[in-house]
């Protein structure tokens, strides 16, 4: 491709995302097909000869679009949100074009010292311990193994890494009964074993109970094994729980252990002061991740992780083979040595833009706004004598289900809302998940993107309370 047909088409993109943003909502926000629907539009075989970008673009029109979910839509309110914001996009587009690998200061001097400062702004703006180092990782899930592995290495003196697990004792991780999947499979890939996770009862909030973890530990020691890591949650993917984050790192402290608090999604909300009670202790705990790719307005993939053992992170990861070898390693990060990879995208560019376009104050008022949003709802479900709320709602995630009378038992109750969430998402009109709560199917309403509304949630309650009151419950 010539530079000037590039500049042409480059045109062409920017004017077609434009129009994708002002127009997203014109679209299902889930796709009407069903598996093999794309790929049955594909060629079986890749082409032998180049194609024009006006036919491949064509056909990214014709047969990939219609096949997207779109995340971005005002009636998406599944999962947690996968932000998207006009600045980030900017700024992928200038990470794309420049196309460095950024693993070491010596790679790309600008990528690791934009990453350094933003992750200091970023401890500054959550209020975490002034002494912590930050690195941008891929996932939360990616640097939830690493703080696993960091603790692993910890409680063997890096025995693990050098000699493997002969001769080690049984290593014990703990977690809420309502902790993210990541945590399980972070376990296996860390060589723990699953079995070697336990999982720690909750109160009636869903949040960790510190008695129940003690015990734990003490049931452990006295089988003569070796505890060895607790993950706490500032807000659990079910129902945003928040675990008692002081009392469990005073366990921590007292038995020994590695203390990761896993916020992927709510850690954003520590940007307000009035949410910093979810964080209260946080100097006691050694590592902390969240996610700005989620309500941080930041694209995919885009993972803060913080420590309080920079060295100890080190030592868990740095090999430094000669070919890696620089005269300024001990003068800098290299971030290839804080994490499972070696090769790493320039990730700040984008966090950077988010920043300093929308300011701390800019983004206090959207997040502020979301949270108000989710009172909103939540306050009008518990206005409805058909509808409950199944969890509290300290943030802007809002799980409830639908309850007519009639006397109905759990397990019917449970089969009418999983057929109202289908009906709801079969219709292309909105898009929410669930999750089981104490057995009762639940269904889940976040909303967080940039341009959220109180509107656009108004719109999606009406829709489910329609489908929900016009014949559910006869079936």
């Amino acid at each position: 491709m010539q530079t000037a047909d590039f500049r042409r088409y480059a045109h062409q993109l920017a004017d077609w995302m434009a129009d994708y943003f002002e127009n997203i909502e014109q679209y299902p926000v889930k796709p009407p097909v069903q598996p093999g629907d794309i790929k049955s539009q594909l060629p079986a075989g890749p082409p032998l000869e180049g194609e024009a970008f006006e036919q491949i673009m064509a056909d990214f029109e014709h047969i990939i679009m219609p096949g997207m979910t779109h995340w971005q839509h005002p009636q998406f309110f599944a999962y947690f949100p996968a932000s998207r914001s006009a600045p980030s996009v900017l700024a992928e587009m200038l990470t794309a074009a420049i196309g460095a690998q950024c693993m070491i200061w010596y790679t790309s001097p600008a990528a690791e010292e934009l990453e350094e400062r933003c992750m200091e702004w970023l401890r500054e703006m959550l209020a975490l311990p002034a002494g912590w180092a930050g690195s941008i990782q891929e996932t939360a899930s990616a640097a939830t193994l690493a703080a696993l592995l960091m603790a692993r290495e910890r409680i063997s003196n890096f025995q693990v890494n050098q000699k493997g697990w002969y001769g080690q004792p049984r290593l014990r991780v703990y977690a809420s009964e309502h902790i993210h999947s990541s945590i399980p499979k972070g376990v296996r890939i860390a060589g723990f074993g699953e079995e070697n996770l336990v999982l720690i009862p909750t109160d009636e909030n869903f949040a960790m109970l510190p008695d129940k973890l003690e015990a734990a530990i003490e049931h452990d020691l006295s089988l003569g094994s070796q505890p060895a890591c607790v993950v706490a949650a500032i807000g659990t993917t079910s129902s945003t729980a928040i675990d008692p984050i002081r009392p469990i790192g005073e366990l921590c402290q007292k038995y020994g252990l590695f203390f990761h608090v896993d916020a992927a999604y709510a850690g954003t909300a520590l940007l307000l002061p009035e949410q910093r009670w979810m964080s209260e202790g946080m100097e006691l705990a050694d590592s902390f991740v969240f996610n700005p790719h989620k309500w941080l307005f930041t694209n995919f993939d885009c993972t803060a992780f913080f420590v309080k053992d920079k060295k100890l992170l080190t030592d868990t990861f740095s090999i430094l083979p000669e070919y890696l070898k620089t005269p300024l390693d001990q003068q800098v990060n290299n971030y290839r040595d804080w994490g499972i990879q070696l090769g790493r995208r320039f990730r700040a560019l984008k966090l950077w833009f988010v920043i300093r376009t929308y300011g701390l104050e800019g983004l206090q008022a959207r997040l502020r706004e979301h949270i108000r949003i989710g009172q909103w709802l939540a306050a009008e479900i518990e206005k409805e004598p058909d509808f409950e709320l199944l969890a509290p709602v300290p943030l802007n995630l809002v799980c409830f289900r639908y309850h007519p009378e009639g006397g109905y038992s759990e397990e019917q109750l449970n089969r009418i809302n999983e057929q109202l969430l289908q009906t709801l998402n079969d219709s292309g009109k909105i898009l929410l998940t669930q999750t089981k709560l104490n057995g009762k199917y639940t269904i889940r309403l976040v909303a967080g993107q940039v341009e959220t509304k109180l509107e656009d949630v108004q719109n999606g309650w009406r829709l489910i309370q329609e489908v929900a009151r016009g014949g559910m419950n006869d079936r």
